[in-house]
């Protein structure tokens, strides 16, 4: 029985030739852009990649300044009780305890504000719930550390691990591989030895699964987020609109190496994925 170092050992090597293979052997896509990506000093959501993103995007914008005006109200009407009717500024305090329509008004005020976010929200939500017809199907699976994809309606399995997986802190072995593989020293801990292709445009639906804990497969630039429960399939879906590359990592704590298991998608034209999946049906056969 190979013991578990053996199958680490092996486990590192593959994942090494598979960077060198993806590298050597796959289409030329071209300089893609990467778009989703966190960046120094970034502050707020990574471009929308996806119109379920954008939604997203515009409901988090109308809340926040929902939000910003209840909060100054609030602040604002404190303000006004603390200095009109402090001690000083009133000897006589009111003997009365009830005013309706002043607590008619606090009770329907928020019925109204929460019936007009829920207006704007349950759409929204019920795009991302409800599962149109898929042109690409993927079967993802998580596992403590890395991805596996099954493009069920192509016959097509690889694994997709970290660049750099069992090589240690970065380093210029690591490095090379990154750059072997199209990337630079900044997309260190971001970047995989096999992508995710898929062309613009296309309806992705995603069959997410676990094989051992809880990970959660999340691409913030799609609006995309799904737990990989083990012995449960759920479903996600996305149409990306731009070309370019995208990162992003598990999002449930799986265990030690929780944060050594990212997912890259690269979005390309149809041409490029009709010539990848060729590349893929050879070189990644299910």
């Amino acid at each position: 029985m190979m013991t578990l170092a053996k199958r680490g050992l092996l486990t590192a090597v593959s994942s090494m030739a598979a960077v060198a293979a993806y590298a050597q052997e796959a289409p030329d896509f071209g300089e893609l852009e990467i778009i989703g990506a966190p960046h120094a000093s970034g502050v707020g959501f990574q471009e929308a990649g996806t119109n379920l993103a954008t939604q997203i995007h515009r409901l988090d914008g109308m809340l926040l300044i929902i939000i910003t005006a209840i909060t100054l109200l609030v602040m604002g009407l404190l303000a006004w009780v603390i200095l009109r009717f402090n001690s000083r500024a009133n000897k006589n305090p009111a003997t009365f305890t009830h005013n309706s329509p002043l607590e008619i008004t606090w009770t329907i005020v928020p019925i109204v504000i929460l019936v007009f976010i829920g207006a704007f929200s349950l759409p929204v939500l019920f795009d991302q719930q409800e599962i149109p017809e898929g042109d690409i199907h993927v079967k993802v699976t998580g596992y403590q550390w890395y991805w596996s994809y099954e493009y069920t309606d192509e016959e097509i399995y690889f694994e997709s691990r970290l660049i750099g997986t069992g090589q240690g802190n970065l380093n210029d072995e690591i490095i090379a591989n990154l750059e072997a593989a199209g990337y630079s020293e900044d997309e260190w801990l971001l970047a995989t030895d096999n992508a995710v292709i898929l062309p613009v445009g296309a309806t992705v639906v995603m069959d997410v699964t676990g094989s051992d804990v809880i990970h959660s497969w999340t691409i913030p630039a799609f609006g995309v987020k799904q737990d990989a429960v083990p012995g449960r399939l759920a479903q996600l879906w996305f149409a990306p609109e731009k070309e370019g590359i995208y990162f992003g990592q598990c999002s449930e704590l799986c265990g030690k190496d929780h944060a050594y298991m990212p997912i890259t998608v690269k979005v390309v034209s149809q041409e490029d994925y009709d010539a990848w999946l060729e590349y893929a049906r050879e070189e990644f056969p299910a």
